[in-house]
């Protein structure tokens, strides 16, 4: 049995203000390819499947085709809700759609109701000796959930904790009559992840986090959440999502997990990666320097985040970037030489400025990092005195 783990498809999420539809369409044809040419038997989706509660009708299109494919290529799909999806929208025909191959598990009630798949050859009429067992936690919001979990206290621990021991008893019921080997769909924050600029709304400073023991006894955790490919243990993993969605996420390989289960349990665990539609290009330096390196060509066709280190804020920036790199989407100034003191001094500076012009000259200052030159002073000058004109006479 081949399963294959992904997570965060995130459908809809634009990057920089850039549509990413044609990408996401693109990592689906990568992803129905991927199924069909190593026979994956189940695609694992933990989580954020939309990047909105309410997606627009051409993403619930592109889900819809997405589905379609999979399923007609011979797997089936195990999807679960996460904190970017409406559970009930997504959980819509739930029961219906099971019956073609797609199985949701985007509430409480279904979380301990696993989709089971044989992983021997029984005789006909005969139960088989070890099954595959899936289950899928929808994304936990302790303050709705916890009364319904039986939990005290609201918090991500109490209600995950809750949630895993469901799934423990079923799987000891289970065992009963068979061996039972269980692959647990997550979509949380587990401690030791490694977190990046677009995944929104997470803790700070570990809050919100739960142990990987929670995991303990499963035979494989597909969890998503947090957008890097990464291995916590040898059982718990995230596969990340499939397409950068910040800048912060440059350096990662895009991909999934394939994994191989037997009647013995999980034999193998392989990394599938995608292939990214655009590169992307994190660059720093004076703007001369960048205008003028060859070393950055490769740079010029890929989405690029500038910040500029001139000592001064060159005048058209932007303009002059898009020259040679056309797609830059993000734009920042750093100094070289600049202190924090000197960007904090600016609220001091504002406070002891003498008259109007000068603080229309400050803020200037401040944002460009250099003074305004003489044509730039009467400019404001006349500005002003124009204000000043107007409110004597109303």
């Amino acid at each position: 049995m081949r399963l294959l783990h992904t997570s965060d498809w995130h459908l809809g999420r634009s990057f920089h203000g850039v549509g990413m539809l044609d990408a996401q369409r693109d990592f689906i044809a990568q992803l129905v390819r991927t199924v069909t040419e190593h026979g994956v038997d189940v695609v694992l989706v933990a989580g954020d499947v939309y990047d909105r509660a309410l997606p627009g009708v051409d993403v619930v299109r592109l889900l819809d085709d997405a589905l379609v494919r999979l399923t007609a290529a011979g797997a089936q799909v195990v999807l679960t809700s996460g904190n970017h999806d409406s559970a009930i929208r997504l959980g819509f025909a739930s029961r219906l759609l099971e019956r073609g191959g797609v199985h949701l598990r985007t509430s409480i009630e279904s979380l301990d109701q696993p989709l089971l798949l044989p992983l021997d050859d029984a005789p006909d009429g005969h139960p088989a000796e070890a099954v595959l067992a899936i289950y899928g936690i929808p994304w936990l919001e302790p303050r709705l959930v916890a009364e319904q979990l039986g939990v005290d206290t609201a918090s991500h621990f109490e209600v995950t904790r809750a949630a895993t021991a469901l799934i423990r008893e079923d799987i000891e019921r289970r065992s009963a009559s068979a061996a039972v080997h269980s692959v647990v769909l997550a979509h949380t924050f587990a401690s030791g992840g490694i977190s990046s600029d677009s995944e929104r709304d997470l803790s700070i400073g570990g809050v919100g986090a739960v142990p990987l023991d929670l995991f303990d006894g499963f035979s494989y955790t597909a969890l998503g959440h947090l957008h890097g490919r990464q291995a916590l243990s040898p059982q718990v993993r995230y596969s990340g999502s499939p397409l950068a969605y910040s800048f912060s996420e440059a350096t990662h390989r895009k991909g999934g997990w394939l994994v191989e289960v037997g009647a013995e349990g999980v034999s193998s665990v392989q990394e599938v990666l995608w292939e990214a539609p655009r590169a992307l290009a994190v660059l720093r330096g004076p703007l001369e320097e960048l205008l003028g390196l060859p070393e950055h060509q490769w740079a010029e066709t890929a989405y690029c985040q500038v910040t500029l280190t001139d000592a001064q804020r060159p005048a058209r920036a932007m303009e002059r970037l898009r020259s040679r790199f056309p797609d830059t989407l993000v734009l920042g100034f750093d100094p070289e030489g600049g202190t924090a003191a000197a960007a904090s001094s600016y609220s001091s500076r504002l406070a002891e400025a003498p008259d109007d012009l000068s603080v229309c000259c400050g803020f200037l200052e401040h944002v460009r990092g250099r003074v305004p030159d003489d044509a730039e002073k009467a400019a404001l000058a006349d500005a002003l005195e124009n204000v000043r004109l107007l409110e004597a006479s109303l």
